[in-house]
């Protein structure tokens, strides 16, 4: 938002924002609780932890060691480039003794006090198609140079200090555009991907990611599982980040009208991100090593149109804002070329697997989100 643009926000945005942060921690930890005692005194460490998935990702550690005064706690350790600067949410934890954060770029080589650590997170990339496509090479490095360093370090450590788990962020973009009898979509599917697109960078370094797992898997015994997420929204995202709800909310909030780039016919699934931060840890806890596992909801499968009308009725319930869904071209040229047109996960392994469940429904997750937002007008875009 610049300046100028009126804001739909109300008085008391901040606190009602802290609210749905506060009520989604708690949720994920009455998911969670029995699993992250697993992790009670051990080091966790978690790549990428500035960015979306880093906002719930790295709270819900040290949520459980504030629950679990007498237990020893679970110590994060937080690697990012800050190459878009350090969020203020991150910058205020900073002072904690359970929390360790450092300038880290994973694309280079690693910090060498890294031999005690039993759980790993690899999250550090860019997954947001605005800015992968701008940034295709820096990319790659993230998904693959990155992964495969911190592969290697959890197969070098000695036989009686093993990492004990390892979650790779995939993307259910390593789908690419499933055929209609594919979707729902289970892990088995192999996808329908162009290796030399607009998209090919994130997509492909994602698939040879998991390549690189499964044979780290096989033939070195470490115990990595990769999450395949679709669609997730919510506290944590950036406003500027160029997802389609970050921007249909930044209209909201300056009092415009909601613009789509597209004629608003392909269909998503959407998962709000304390069901998927839930499912990222089942998977990281409970996850069969070398195994991928859809993380995100497999209902409702909605357009574009009708996911901008779902937002504006919330903006309209909260805070009296009466916008209109509007259609304009995307000032980014390959902004549509190999979007996907239809994207909906089939759940049945990560609902056998690991007890995943997510309950947050679509109408209330954009609740939540629009709160969020505008109780974090400056933290969103940090």
């Amino acid at each position: 938002m610049t300046e100028g643009e009126t804001r739909m926000i109300p008085p008391d945005a901040r606190a009602r924002a802290e609210q749905v942060r506060s009520e989604d921690l708690s949720r994920i930890i009455q998911w969670l609780d029995a699993d992250l005692a697993r992790m009670s005194g051990a080091r966790l460490l978690i790549t990428g932890g500035a960015g979306f998935l880093g906002y719930y990702l790295v709270q819900v550690p040290l949520t459980w060691n504030d629950a679990h005064p007498d237990d020893p706690p679970i110590r994060v350790t937080v690697l990012d480039s800050y190459i878009r600067g350090a969020p203020a949410w991150l910058e205020g934890l900073a002072v904690r003794p359970d929390l360790d954060l450092r300038a880290v770029d994973v694309r280079e080589p690693l910090p060498t006090d890294l031999d005690d650590v039993e759980w790993i997170i690899h999250a550090a990339g860019i997954a947001s198609p605005t800015y992968y496509r701008a940034h295709p090479i820096e990319t790659m490095d993230a998904n693959i140079t990155g992964l495969r360093s911190l592969l290697d370090l959890a197969s070098g450590r000695p036989a009686d200090r093993p990492v004990r788990g390892f979650l790779f962020f995939s993307s259910s973009e390593i789908y690419g555009d499933p055929e209609p009898a594919a979707i729902p979509t289970p892990e088995t599917y192999r996808g329908s991907v162009s290796c030399t697109g607009p998209r090919a960078c994130y997509d492909e370094s994602k698939r040879y990611g998991e390549t690189l797992c499964v044979n780290f898997a096989r033939e070195r015994g470490v115990p990595v599982r990769m999450a395949r997420p679709f669609n997730n929204f919510g506290p944590g995202m950036k406003i500027t980040d160029g997802r389609v709800i970050a921007d249909l909310c930044r209209d909201v909030l300056a009092g415009r009208d909601v613009a789509l780039l597209s004629d608003g016919s392909p269909t998503r699934t959407f998962c709000y991100v304390s069901d998927a931060v839930t499912g990222y840890y089942l998977a990281l806890l409970r996850g069969g090593d070398g195994e991928p596992y859809n993380i995100g909801t497999d209902e409702p499968e909605i357009s574009m149109t009708e996911l901008a009308e779902a937002l504006v009725r919330q903006a309209k319930e909260l805070f009296g804002a009466t916008p209109q869904v509007t259609r304009r071209i995307s000032g980014e040229r390959a902004y549509l070329v190999d979007n996907p047109n239809r994207r909906c996960p089939d759940l049945t392994k990560a609902r056998t697997e690991l007890g995943y469940l997510p309950e947050v429904g679509l109408e209330e997750g954009l609740r939540r989100t629009l709160l969020w937002y505008a109780g974090n007008p400056g933290g969103s875009e940090a």
